[in-house]
């Protein structure tokens, strides 16, 4: 029940982010448990982390449309040609 819980929290703060940042955030969780998985180490949960998410923004970026978002002092987000 707690994983289920810590799994809805986790997606529910993703949804606010945009391609780049979802690809990050999934492929720095999925490293990390691909490499504790396989080595049985915290090194290789980090490296694993490292590598997910260098991967995951790559391949968010590369779904994204050419557009950046940017954001101002107010909180308002502009979306505009990168």
């Amino acid at each position: 029940m707690r994983a289920a819980f810590i799994v809805l929290t986790a997606t529910l703060f993703l949804t606010a982010c945009n391609a780049t940042q979802r690809g990050a955030a999934v492929g720095a969780g999925v490293g990390a448990t691909a490499g504790a998985v396989l080595t049985g180490t915290p090194t290789g949960a980090a490296v694993g982390a490292t590598a997910g998410g260098l991967a995951g923004a790559l391949i968010g970026r590369a779904s994204e449309d050419g557009k950046c978002r940017y954001r101002d002092r107010r909180g308002r987000t502009y979306i505009a040609d990168c």
